[in-house]
């Protein structure tokens, strides 16, 4: 599979001209199918689905491109600006957007679990489970403030009684950077995804997670895929052949466990096939992925309540006014 993706310099650029006042206006492809541009925070296993989707061309409907976008709301922004389609990331950014009076509506789920683990540099491991006593003093590296690990981070240092700025060190930074920073000694524990956290086990820089957030807090709107409310009243066809070959794309991983790893090699060429089998093996095991694209609204209150319990999101939210299942719904029937 070849990643089809745009400069992420000239994605910015066309961002910081455009405003936040443009509708998406995807790019014709083909005269029966539109090109959609879709923002993702990070290029990792967790979005999976997508690109075995572009892969398999599980999306009749619309031709599919990615761009990766690693500096905090960048990737909301793109959206906003009219620069892309859609963006992957958490409800919550869309109701960050509404309180600053955007509307962004998340139409189809992607990661049905908190996709985050906890993992401590070798030698440092904890002896037990007492994580107040175990965190108090240490320096954890996550992802940049308003990250939805850095959300989990931060909610479970508050239930812990600690503090963000004197009990622990932040080291708040890019997804990709959370590995090298456990690596080069700057944090003793790493909040990270898949495939970093195989990659660090396999290299001997932490040890297996001592902390699974997918298992502990269960279903948990973590990555959905979120547009403009007006891209859904004046191009819903656009919004329905996209859900629909996510959809398509979901049952697909859920169902080819196997095939799933192999097309995911295409994507991530610089990991042994071993290491790639044993990332999605602990994704699958975890329940990582949505089986048909529902947002339930349990999901969303899991999420709402760490972002609310970490003082990032001030005002509660409702299901409805950010999240869309229409599509969802309408085309349960049809796959």
């Amino acid at each position: 599979m070849n990643r089809r993706s745009i400069s992420r310099r000239k994605l910015l650029a066309t961002t910081a001209a455009a405003g936040t006042a443009l509708m998406a206006r995807p790019m014709i492809a083909r005269a029966d199918t539109k090109e959609v541009l879709i923002a993702e925070p990070v290029h990792g296993t967790g979005y999976l689905p997508l690109y075995i989707g572009m892969a398999k061309n599980l999306f009749e409907d619309v031709a599919v491109k990615i761009v990766t976008i690693e500096t905090g709301a960048g990737h909301t922004n793109a959206v906003l600006s009219g620069a892309a389609f859609a963006f992957i990331g958490g409800p919550e950014h869309c109701a960050f957007a509404k309180i600053k009076g955007a509307e962004l509506r998340a139409v189809v789920n992607c990661v049905d679990r908190g996709n985050v683990y906890y993992c401590a540099a070798k030698g440092q491991e904890p002896a037990g489970t007492d994580w107040p006593s175990y965190f108090k003093g240490k320096t954890v590296a996550t992802s940049g403030f308003g990250g939805t690990p850095n959300s989990i981070t931060r909610f479970l240092l508050k239930k812990w009684k600690l503090d963000a700025t004197s009990d622990v060190t932040l080291v708040e930074t890019a997804n990709s950077a959370i590995l090298p920073a456990v690596r080069g000694k700057q944090a003793v524990i790493g909040c990270s995804t898949e495939p970093f956290i195989t990659q660090g086990v396999r290299t001997g820089v932490w040890s297996e997670p001592f902390i699974n957030i997918p298992k502990d807090m269960g279903p948990y709107a973590y990555s959905t895929f979120n547009v403009r409310l007006d891209t859904i009243q004046k191009d819903p066809g656009l919004v329905r052949g996209f859900v629909r070959g996510m959809m398509k794309s979901l049952k697909f991983v859920h169902d080819n466990h196997d095939e799933a790893a192999e097309l995911a090699k295409t994507q991530f060429p610089t990991m042994a096939l071993d290491d790639l089998k044993a990332t999605l093996a602990r994704s699958f095991a975890d329940d990582m992925w949505s089986q048909d694209g529902t947002i339930s609204p349990a999901a969303w209150d899991t999420a709402k309540s760490v972002v609310m319990g970490a003082g990032i999101l001030k005002v509660d939210v409702k299901y409805d006014e950010i999240i869309d299942m229409s599509f969802v719904n309408g085309l349960k029937a049809t796959l």
